[in-house]
Order: structure tokens, then C-alpha cells, then sequence
């Protein structure tokens, strides 16, 4: 059985190297199918992005050291899956936080989307843990949970749930990042595994905020 963490109580992870997948069901037929999208944000001792690339979202797919990465969106069981790897082990010390971030431009319609992230070892592809998410209806983008470095140099993963009803970009605000609206890349930003997906024309591209 995977396990489901407790909200008090971080689960240690023995993989070096994660696959975060993103997962959500539609009813076959039914109009209105939400589009989630999976964000990372690494984060460092003062719980805040250094530079734009800590940021990684659909218009910036890839951490410039490669070592977090969005794929793409692919079909998962009756319904659909947003994912993204992590070389955790590879990774600077001055990364401490890997939050990770969902977000619904339209709403996420859980009842019936059914929204779930689950993580798991990217070498064998076992579930190391599945996080039912549970936003309120009126909120566009949730903290699911964070991976974070434990004072031995392993890795922990820990449960979120903060829900905003200002989408990403009022969630990216927590961490130190300001947005300023540009077109959404016609391909997302990252290779798309499925053509018949529709996303909005427009989505923010994100800069850190400057110190005041």
C-alpha cells in the first residue's frame, strides 16, 4: 500500500533521484475538463527563489542544472498526469526546499477531477507516496508538499495544502517571485505527448521580486 504521509510527521525518502506525477480523472464525455499544471520551486535557507531559474513551470520547463525538469503531460489511467523529476542527490546545498505546487487556471472541479500528486522513485518506478489533494472551489493553486533536505544530507518529504484563489502567481508570491504577463509559449513550454490538450493563450512568466 502507498503510504500516505502525515501531515505532522515528514516521510524520509531513500530514492536519490523522484518522479512527481501530477494526477487527475474526467468523465469520459463531460464537458469543462480542468487543465492542472505542476510547479517546483527551490527554494533556499530564507524559504525564497535566488533567481528566476529556481522556478520551474510551464514556461520555464527546466532548472538551468537540469537536475529538475518538467516532462510531458501524459494519459494516466482514465485520466491525466502532469509530471516532473527531481535529481535530488545532485543538487546545490543552498537548495534546501523543493516545494511542490499545483495549479488550475480554471478551478480544479476536485469532486469530480479527483486530484492526487504522487511521488516515486524514478529508478524503479514504485510509489514512495500519494497525497490526496483537496482544494476548496474557489481556489486556483494549492502547496501540495515539499521535499526538503533533512540535517543528515537525505531528503524528506513533507505534506502542504495551502490552497490561493489567486492561482500561481499569487502563490509564487509566498516564495519571493513577482509576475509579469507575457504569452504563454504556443507549446507550453515543454514537449506535449498529446496534441488534442487546450490551455489558455495567456500565463504569467514569473521574475523574483525585487528587495524593497
Amino acid at each position: 500500500m502507498t503510504p500516505v504521509p502525515n501531515p505532522g510527521t515528514p516521510l524520509r525518502l531513500a530514492a536519490a533521484r523522484v518522479r512527481v506525477e501530477l494526477c487527475w480523472s474526467w468523465p469520459d464525455g463531460q464537458a469543462g475538463a480542468p487543465d492542472l499544471d505542476l510547479s517546483a520551486l527551490l527554494l533556499g535557507p530564507d524559504g525564497r527563489v535566488a533567481r528566476e531559474g529556481d522556478f520551474v513551470f510551464y514556461n520555464q520547463p527546466s532548472h538551468p542544472s537540469g537536475l529538475v525538469r518538467r516532462l510531458p503531460r501524459a494519459r494516466a489511467g482514465d485520466g491525466f498526469a502532469d509530471v516532473l523529476t527531481a535529481e535530488l542527490a545532485g543538487l546545490p546545498a543552498g537548495i534546501v526546499r523543493l516545494v511542490l505546487a499545483a495549479s488550475a487556471d480554471g478551478g480544479f472541479h476536485a469532486e469530480a477531477s479527483g486530484p492526487t500528486l504522487v511521488v516515486r522513485d524514478a529508478e524503479d518506478g514504485s510509489a514512495l507516496a500519494e497525497l490526496p489533494l483537496r482544494p476548496a472551489p474557489a481556489e486556483t493553486a494549492l502547496l501540495c508538499g515539499e521535499l526538503r533536505r533533512a540535517e543528515d544530507g537525505g531528503w524528506e518529504l513533507a505534506v502542504g495544502g495551502r490552497g490561493f484563489a489567486g492561482g500561481l502567481v499569487a502563490l509564487a508570491a509566498e516564495f519571493g517571485i513577482g509576475a509579469a504577463r507575457r504569452p504563454r509559449s504556443a507549446s507550453w513550454g515543454y514537449p506535449q505527448a498529446d496534441p488534442a490538450f487546450a490551455l489558455p493563450p495567456q500565463g504569467p512568466q514569473f521574475l523574483p521580486a525585487a528587495e524593497v
